[in-house]
C-alpha cells in the first residue's frame, strides 16, 4: 500500500521514534532497548489535509502515542496486535478489526511478529466541519466514534476509498496535483467513515429527511451547470439556494431520481467530453482532462464515459485528433 511513497526503511529505535513522530505523531518505544531491533518500513502520503500511510513491523513491539491532535484509524493487514486508547476498550487488531481513536488519548499498541497496518490520520477540524455540514447545525458536539472498526462490514467502504486513494498515488501523471481531484478523494474518504462507522451522531445522521421544494432544486442545477468545475459540495449548494443538505438531496432524488453529486458528475462528464472533442493531436491525453475534472479513479471514469456516451475516451480523443 502507497507502495511508490516509502518513507522509510529503518531497524532501530531512534530512527523509527523520528520517522513515525514526522509522519504521524510522537511515539515512544517502552519496552525497547536503544540498540534494539524493529525493522520498520513506513510508507505515507497526503492528500490535501488527510495523512495516508502503511507501516510494518518485522518483530513484535510495543508503541505508545503522544497525546493526538487528530482521529487517527488504523486497519491491519497482516498479524496480529491489541489497542489501547487511555481511558477505552481493548481493541483486537486483526485484518477483520481495527481500531478508531479520538484526539486527546494516547494509545498503546502491542503489536505480534509481522504486524502490518495502514493508518490514517483526519484533522479534527475537517471531520467536525464534514460532520456540522450533513447535520445542517454549527453546535454539534465532539464527534466520538465506536473504538472498533469492523472490516467485515461498514469498515469495507472506508477500506475501499483507502484504495482509491493508493491507485491516485501510484499513478505517474499528476491525478493528485489536481486541487478538485485531491478534495474529491478527501471528502470520499471522510464521508465513508462518518456514514459507515458507529458514533454518537450516528442516530441523527439516520433521522428522517424533510422534503425541499422544487425551487431550490432547479436553482441548484442553474448553479452547477453555470460552474461546473467549482469545488461544490452538497453543503455549498444548500447554503446557497436556503435550504437543508438533507432536504437539497431528497428534493434531488425526487425530482430527478439522483443526487446532487451524481448530476455534477454527470455535468463534468460532459464537459470531459467536450474537452477531448476540442483537443488537437499531442494537446492533451484522456488522463489529463479527466483528471482536470476531478475524476481520479480512471476505470471507473472511463467505464462511467462509456455508459454516457457509447465510447470510450481514447476513442473520442483519437477521432478528434485524426480530424
Amino acid at each position: 500500500m502507497f507502495a511508490g511513497h516509502r518513507v522509510a526503511t529503518c531497524h532501530g529505535v531512534d530512527e523509527a521514534r523520528r520517522v513515525l513522530g514526522e509522519a504521524f505523531l510522537p511515539v515512544e518505544f517502552p519496552t525497547a532497548s536503544p540498540s534494539g531491533h524493529l525493522g520498520l518500513e513506513l510508507n505515507a502520503v497526503s492528500t490535501g489535509r488527510l495523512t495516508l500511510g502503511y507501516m510494518r513491523f518485522d518483530r513484535a513491539v510495543r508503541l505508545r502515542t503522544a497525546e493526538p491532535d487528530n482521529y487517527h484509524v488504523d486497519i491491519p493487514t497482516a498479524g496480529r496486535a491489541v489497542l489501547r486508547a487511555a481511558g477505552g476498550r481493548r481493541v483486537d487488531a486483526t485484518p477483520w478489526s481495527g481500531g478508531v481513536f479520538m484526539p486527546g488519548r494516547p494509545v498503546d499498541l502491542d503489536c505480534g511478529d509481522g504486524f502490518a497496518q495502514i493508518a490514517l490520520m483526519i484533522p479534527r477540524a475537517e471531520l467536525q466541519r464534514e460532520l456540522e455540514d450533513l447535520l445542517e447545525s454549527t453546535s454539534v458536539a465532539r464527534l466520538e466514534f465506536d473504538a472498533e472498526l469492523d472490516l467485515a462490514t461498514g469498515g469495507q467502504v472506508v477500506l475501499q476509498a483507502v484504495r482509491v486513494v493508493d491507485e491516485a498515488s501510484r499513478r505517474e501523471d499528476g491525478v493528485l496535483q489536481h486541487p478538485l481531484a485531491v478534495r474529491n478523494l478527501e471528502r470520499s474518504l471522510v464521508h465513508a467513515l462518518l456514514l459507515s462507522q458507529g458514533h454518537n451522531h450516528s442516530e441523527a445522521l439516520r433521522a428522517p429527511v424533510p422534503q425541499s421544494g422544487g425551487r431550490a432544486v432547479a436553482r441548484a442545477i442553474e448553479l452547477l451547470r453555470a460552474d461546473p468545475g467549482r469545488d461544490w459540495s452538497v453543503a455549498d449548494l444548500a447554503a446557497t439556494t436556503a435550504t437543508s443538505v438533507r432536504s437539497l438531496q431528497e428534493g434531488f432524488r425526487r425530482a430527478l431520481d439522483t443526487t446532487p453529486t451524481a448530476y455534477l458528475r454527470r455535468l463534468r462528464l460532459e464537459r470531459v467530453r467536450t474537452d477531448l472533442v476540442a483537443a488537437g493531436p499531442g494537446d492533451s491525453s484522456v488522463t489529463d482532462v479527466s483528471a482536470r475534472w476531478g475524476f481520479t479513479h480512471h476505470g471507473r471514469f472511463a467505464a462511467a464515459y462509456a455508459e454516457r456516451f457509447g465510447e470510450r475516451p481514447s476513442d473520442t480523443l483519437r477521432a478528434s485528433s485524426g480530424r
